[in-house]
């Protein structure tokens, strides 16, 4: 479980998102997800990911259409994590449908809840707000300090130990080649301004070492 000085953090964030949907906060279901942010196949899914995203949402929630579908989202957007898996996004917003439907929730907010956390497969750009600061929030961690970003990297490929090194390379070097590509990382001016130039010299750091 996470470490016990975050806890009133994440309760925090839990019940925030649940009383902007005028819906009851689900306690037991918090606790699972932290659980499932803990498993053992996880190294950069974990509750330091979710922390890390949490805390970058929270300031921003303001600008958001739906606030709380937004938070939410992000908490559910890696409950299903196989990285090994194709459908995780698609499995984690089955999850966060279920719920929704358990705590009463109608059936645009659990639509909105789950277009948002399929967003975050990051196989399109997102054309609305809301969308577009979930994602932007996601990918923070390729603007972070670049100790974490090291760290970062690190965590990935422990994810990922069972593909063979020279796979994983030429893998891995797709990816950040796909952002590094993008005409701009960060789909908002808020997190455009805040983290692109950052973002971009860690790309280009990363993709010197592969």
């Amino acid at each position: 479980m996470p470490e016990p000085s975050d806890a009133p953090f994440f309760e925090a964030s839990w019940s925030r998102a649940w009383q902007a949907l005028g819906l009851p906060p689900p306690e037991p279901v918090r606790q699972d997800l932290l659980r499932a942010y803990c498993e053992p196949q996880r190294h950069y899914h974990t509750p330091q990911h979710l922390r890390e995203t949490l805390a970058l949402l929270e300031p921003v929630l303001p600008q958001c259409r739906s606030p709380g579908a937004v938070e939410l989202a992000l908490w559910f957007h890696d409950a299903i994590y196989d990285p090994k898996g194709k459908d995780n996004e698609a499995l984690s917003a089955d999850w966060a449908l279920r719920v929704l439907k358990e705590q009463g929730a109608c059936e645009a907010v659990c639509v909105e809840v789950e277009r948002l956390i399929l967003a975050t497969q990051h196989s399109a750009e997102p054309v609305d707000a809301d969308a577009r600061l979930l994602v932007d929030v996601d990918l923070s961690i390729l603007a972070a300090e670049p100790a974490r970003f090291a760290e970062y990297e690190k965590q990935v490929r422990a994810e990922y130990a069972w593909v063979p090194k020279p796979l994983f390379v030429i893998k891995r070097r797709e990816v950040l080649r796909s952002f590094a590509d993008r005409p701009h990382i960060y789909g908002t001016e808020h997190f455009r301004a805040l983290l692109e130039a950052r973002a971009r010299q860690n790309l280009q750091k990363a993709l010197s070492w592969f």
